[in-house]
This record gives structure tokens, C-alpha cells and sequence, in this order.
């Protein structure tokens, strides 16, 4: 155990989608007293379970867990808030005698909490209103070409498509003037009040990851996920511009609701865009050099890293 002298461990367990992360925390806390806090963006929304493969409620009986279910679909939560409630839970879950896991994908939730926060802006409605109805005109691609233009770093790293975040992009240099990437790279680090040991499951075989990514998602349609978003729907107060309705698999589905795409299409899309996100997640990983990694595609993956964070709890 840790000394009373030490600041507190908190372990993070963290991989692209469909890596096994949930079944690894399970394991270890069948061995040592502790409590999972999630690190997954996707997991606060009620009512959103299916489609974003939240643990059974056997699992969530078995093990505390927090920040799971915390907010409506047509609210947000952001990276402070996740910082926030995180430290709070580490020192509570300290507090207890038990060990915190953060466990999830969410990676810039990982490099919010490690890194601090940034300075940038706030968001301005107006402003995001005039490039929504500027990219409306023009399209996203366009939009991407002009944040090019003005910070070419921030727009190297992004998708021409992804519009939220060249949005936050181009709203930060509207608001500010300057490139998001130089107000980045002028943030300080904030130290933590606690040690955190970051472990990572990271497929060897990317051919291995994409097949179970496929095989979950034909899963989440067999379990009743159209259903799921016909009911979010049917509230007739969510839409396809709410951060919760874009999570991967929900926009797919909406659209095939909306008759703009078909059921074939519908699938094929959500697949590639799990990948995607799989992708993403991985490159973020690769820039976290104090990672430790485990194959998760090895049988025994679960029990691997099992006995790495055991190892390191009795240390």
C-alpha cells in the first residue's frame, strides 16, 4: 500500500472502443477495494445505454461506479466539468481507503485532467450561429480550408468534416484572434493531488479491433438500439446538432430514421465511423509516452494488465 507520506493513487485504464477496458476494471476490483470513475463522454447521457455499450447493471452493482447517467441528452458536459468532478471523486474515493480507476476512451478527458486546463474562450452563440450558416453556404470542406489558412496545425489534426470541432476551432480565432494551437501550446501543466499510473490497451493487430468493433455494433442492433433512439426521438426535443446525438452510432441511426439513408448504409457507416473513432483514440494514445501498454488483442489481456495494476498497488 501507499505510504501516508505519498499522494494518492489513482490508476487509469484506458484504450480505443471495444478494447476491454470495462471487463479489465472488473477484474481488478475483484482483487483490491476500489471504484470506477468513467472517462467516457458518451456514458453521462440517461437514457443513451445501448448505443454506447454502458456497463450491465450487474456491473454497475458490482463495482461503485460514477459519472455514468449524470446528465439529459440535451445538456453537455465538458472538459471542466469532467476535471472538476474528477478530482473531487479521487479525494472522496481516497478518502475511503479504496483505489479510484478511471476508466474509459475519452481522451481528451485524460489530457484535461493530466494537463490542465486551457485558457481559450468561451463559447460565443453568435458566433457559432454565423458559421453554422456560413458553412451552410459553403460546407464544412471550405471551412476546414479557411482554419488552414489561419492555423494550420490545428487544422492538420482535424478531419475537413468534423464540424464541431472546426467550429471551436475557427470560433476560438474569431473570439481571440489568435490560433487555437499557439493558446495550447502557452498552457502550464497543473500538477496533480494525486499520482496517476496510466495503463493502455492497444490492439497489435488493427484487423483484430475492427472486426470486434463490427461484431459489437451488429450486437447493439440486435439488442433493440433503433429502439432506443426511436424513444429519444419520440421526446421531440433532441436533434442531430446536440453533442449526444452525434456520438458515434446515434447519428448513423438517426439518419436512417429520418429516412435519409438505408438500413444497409446505416450500418456500413456506423461501423466505419467506430473505426474512425478507434483511429483517433489510438493517435491520441501514441502522444501519452507515459503509458504502459498491453495487447488487447492477447487471450489473457484482462489478466495481463490485472496483475501490472495489482503489482503496482502493493508497491
Amino acid at each position: 500500500m501507499t505510504q501516508l507520506n505519498k499522494r494518492p493513487l489513482a490508476v487509469a485504464i484506458m484504450g480505443p472502443t471495444a478494447s476491454g477496458k470495462t471487463a479489465s476494471a472488473l477484474a481488478i476490483a475483484q482483487h483490491v477495494p476500489c471504484e470506477i470513475i468513467s472517462v467516457d463522454s458518451a456514458l453521462v447521457y440517461q437514457g443513451m445505454d445501448i448505443g454506447t455499450a454502458k456497463p450491465t447493471r450487474a456491473e454497475l452493482a458490482a463495482v461503485p461506479h460514477h459519472l455514468i447517467d449524470i446528465i439529459d441528452p440535451l445538456d453537455s458536459y465538458s472538459v471542466a466539468q469532467f476535471r472538476a468532478d474528477t478530482l473531487r471523486l479521487v479525494e472522496e474515493i481516497s478518502a475511503r481507503g479504496k483505489v479510484p480507476l478511471l476508466v474509459g476512451g475519452t481522451m481528451l478527458y485524460y489530457k484535461g485532467l493530466a494537463d490542465g486546463l486551457d485558457d481559450l474562450p468561451g463559447a460565443d452563440p453568435a458566433v457559432r450561429a454565423q458559421l453554422d450558416e456560413e458553412a451552410a453556404r459553403i460546407g464544412w470542406p471550405a471551412m476546414h480550408a479557411r482554419l488552414a489558412a489561419i492555423d494550420p496545425e490545428t487544422a492538420a489534426r482535424l478531419k475537413p468534416n468534423d464540424s464541431q470541432r472546426v467550429q471551436r476551432a475557427l470560433e476560438i480565432h474569431a473570439l481571440s484572434g489568435r490560433p487555437m494551437s499557439e493558446l495550447l501550446a502557452q498552457r502550464e501543466k497543473e500538477d496533480l493531488p494525486f499520482e496517476l499510473v496510466s495503463y493502455a490497451l492497444e490492439p497489435f493487430d488493427r484487423a483484430w479491433l475492427h472486426e470486434r468493433i463490427a461484431r459489437r455494433f451488429d450486437i447493439m442492433l440486435e439488442s433493440g438500439f433503433l429502439d432506443e433512439v426511436k424513444a429519444l426521438r419520440a421526446r421531440g426535443d433532441l436533434h442531430l446538432g446536440l453533442p449526444s446525438i452525434r456520438c458515434v452510432g446515434y447519428r448513423q441511426a438517426w439518419e436512417y430514421l429520418d429516412g435519409a439513408i438505408d438500413y444497409a448504409a446505416m450500418r456500413e457507416t456506423g461501423i466505419i465511423a467506430t473505426r474512425q473513432l478507434c483511429k483517433r483514440q489510438l493517435t491520441w494514445l501514441r502522444s501519452m509516452p507515459e503509458r504502459i501498454v498491453v495487447d488487447c488483442c492477447a487471450p489473457d489481456a484482462a489478466r495481463q494488465l490485472q496483475q501490472l495494476v495489482l503489482a503496482k498497488i502493493a508497491a
